[in-house]
């Protein structure tokens, strides 16, 4: 079991039915482990919990993981942490990076190339939280099993 701080500083107890840890290194396959990862996590989470993950979730995850794993990446010396955990509401995507800096999602700018992974996470993501750590920071996207508007009704 983890814990979280709202954004009015309240912390949240997060009970996982299953939690999986991996370190990612810089090297260029680096993301597409990452989704590798996310994956076989959702299908062991399936195959051994009773726990439905919709395609939609799926795919969210493995955007999510993608995103703030490049960033990871992209932007901090060193390894890459990241944790997954699941229950039967939503899919948390941990990721543990050395760089002390915060990301701050940008401005809309429809003329700016890149720069707008951030963004898509905040836009997917139930809850985010970035959580200043001894040696770098800790960033935990909140991924909703089902969507809010009752339109998810299938698995792949």
């Amino acid at each position: 079991m983890g814990s979280h701080a709202d954004g009015d500083g309240c912390t949240r107890p997060v009970e996982h039915l299953i939690r999986a840890g991996y370190a990612l290194g810089a090297g260029d396959g680096c993301i597409a482990d990452a989704r590798r990862h996310a994956l076989a996590f959702l299908d062991q989470a399936e195959a051994k919990y009773p726990v439905l993950v919709p395609a939609r979730a799926r795919d969210l995850t493995q955007l999510v993981v993608s995103e703030l794993v490049t960033n990871a990446c992209k932007y901090a010396p060193g390894p890459v942490l990241v944790e997954l955990g699941i229950n039967i509401h939503a899919v948390d995507v941990v990721v543990w990076d050395s760089e002390p800096v915060v990301p701050m999602a940008q401005a809309a700018d429809p003329d700016r190339v890149g720069q707008h992974g951030l963004e898509i996470v905040k836009a997917v993501s139930e809850a985010l939280f970035v959580e200043p750590q001894p040696v770098g920071k800790r960033i935990t996207a909140r991924i909703p099993l089902f969507d809010p508007s009752g339109s998810d009704t299938t698995r792949r």
